[in-house]
């Protein structure tokens, strides 16, 4: 996403806001080589090792455009910065003993090694290789670093958290994509319109959705929060609505409700797309006017709440009339468009680890204390950042769990064995889909997964039966592989 920013623009009644990324990688999984921004955005190494001087994690050096050289090493140039928004601090060259003075240089995109110590190339021994955006640079097991472009400036507000460590609403990261997503939730979060939040599991849709109301000006009400998946079915008008005393049944107490509850603040609905078109149904006009009515109850009411709702499911396979209402869709993006950022994030989960146990703190962090910077290997490191993520953060969790189950010493090293996850697929929602909100490209995709299998298909969709398919298949003239006609 490097670059990328919103433009603040009125939206036209018709169509909502779409914040999503723009520079971004969307496959599942990265690899060394894969150019993560623009072309026309400079070169630029960013650092996601550095054995000594882990403090450094995460600071940048652009590449020279001309024939100049960039020189790293103890006397190499001192390009290395803390690139932030409106502030570019510099911090000289690196600082490791065992570096030599020049150690490397990158002249015209091409880098040669003129050190001690060996360089690798996407870990295979390199004296002299062309860098492209996406390469991982190893020097001995010294440094890791990334090759990226990026754009110069970075957009939005000056920080206000230390360098590295998370933000007031607990987001980590010092790449552009972080930045370029803490812009567009302060311009979010200041808009009135309700907000789909979309996105993979574990990548960060409920920080977004608390930063959304943190920075809005309903932040001085609590922020009502619920699993949709958790409302059952036969509760849901009385979960969302609420019920006066004695009814349904006598000796019921009064309740508000999310909707009463969330009256002045935000309600915040996760994993939104669970729920049953019937029930999203039931929010149209809380939707459009906040109205809704109490189990038990002639008169409505009225709520003035901001719905946040989140999903990992395609927005097309929400009702389309309730989708229609949400003026603002703001997309998180995925662990592999924000690679540069994985060790930070890795040195935050396991902050938080040792923090709980002080053990582990004393075992594996520098001076014993959760607040200093973890004992890890430039091969973890690497294997962290080159991991095909499915479920992005949690993933990233579950890895440094099975390095610190695995350790045999004080240090963090890479895991063994390490099972990739299937991307998780959501689970249908409860009840029958609308077939007039399924976009024909959706069908299709889920018929040439499934090799044209029509009985997997239409329970995937949430159809109602195999028939209801093969009308929406004759409908959108679409293909049905694996048999004739």
């Amino acid at each position: 996403m490097g670059g990328a920013h919103i433009a603040h623009m009125p939206p036209r009644a018709a169509s909502p806001i779409r914040v999503g990324m723009t520079h971004e990688r969307t496959t599942a999984s990265w690899s060394p080589g894969a150019a993560s921004e623009g072309a026309s955005e400079p070169l630029a190494l960013v650092l996601l090792f550095a054995h000594e001087e882990p403090e450094r994690v995460g600071e940048v050096a652009f590449v020279p455009s001309s024939d100049d050289p960039l020189v790293i090493g103890r006397r190499g140039d001192g390009a290395w910065m803390r690139h932030r928004p409106r502030t570019h601090e510099a911090t000289g060259p690196l600082n490791d003993p065992t570096l030599s003075r020049h150690q490397l240089q990158i002249r015209a995109g091409v880098a040669h090694n003129d050190g001690r110590l060996p360089l690798t190339l996407n870990s295979r021994p390199v004296t002299s290789a062309p860098l492209a955006a996406g390469d991982l640079l190893g020097i001995g097991d010294r440094y890791l670093i990334l090759v990226t472009r990026r754009p110069s400036r970075l957009e939005g507000r000056p920080p206000s958290h230390a360098f590295g460590g998370p933000d007031p609403n607990g987001w980590v990261g010092e790449g552009p994509t972080a930045w370029s997503l803490r812009e567009r939730v302060d311009f979010v979060a200041r808009r009135k319109a309700h907000v789909l939040v979309t996105g993979p599991s574990g990548s960060g849709k409920e920080l977004v959705a608390r930063a959304l109301h943190r920075g809005s000006d309903r932040a001085r009400q609590p922020l009502v929060s619920r699993s949709a998946a958790t409302i059952p079915e036969s509760l849901a008008d009385a979960e969302l609505f609420g019920n006066v005393r004695g009814y349904p049944n006598p000796g019921m107490l009064d309740r508000p409700g999310l909707v009463g509850e969330a009256d002045g603040s935000t309600l915040f609905l996760d994993e939104f797309g669970e729920l049953s078109l019937e029930l999203q149904a039931r929010l149209l006009r809380v939707l459009d006017a906040g109205e809704y009515t109490r189990l038990g109850e002639a008169r409505s009411r009225t709520a003035d709440l901001r719905l946040v709702a989140a999903t990992n499911r395609d927005p097309a396979t929400l009702k389309h009339d309730v989708l229609a209402r949400f003026g603002i869709r703001l997309e998180v993006p995925p662990l592999q468009a924000r690679v540069e950022d994985v060790p930070l994030i890795a040195t935050h989960l396991l902050r938080g680890i040792a923090r709980e146990d002080a053990e582990l703190a004393l075992r594996f962090f520098r001076g014993g204390s959760a607040d200093g910077h973890p004992r890890v290997t430039l091969a973890l490191v690497r294997q962290l950042v080159t991991h095909p993520y499915a479920t992005h953060v949690r993933e990233l969790g579950s890895l440094l769990w099975a390095a610190v189950s695995q350790a045999s010493g004080n240090t963090l090293d890479a895991v063994q064995d390490v099972p990739v996850a299937a991307p998780t697929q959501p689970r249908a929602p409860a009840g029958p889909v609308d077939p007039a909100s399924l976009d024909p490209d959706l069908i299709q995709a889920a018929l040439d997964r499934h090799g044209g299998q029509q009985e997997p298909v239409w329970r995937e969709l949430g159809l109602s039966s195999r028939y209801v398919l093969s009308r929406l298949v004759r409908k959108y003239d679409l293909r049905v592989r694996g048999r004739g006609g």
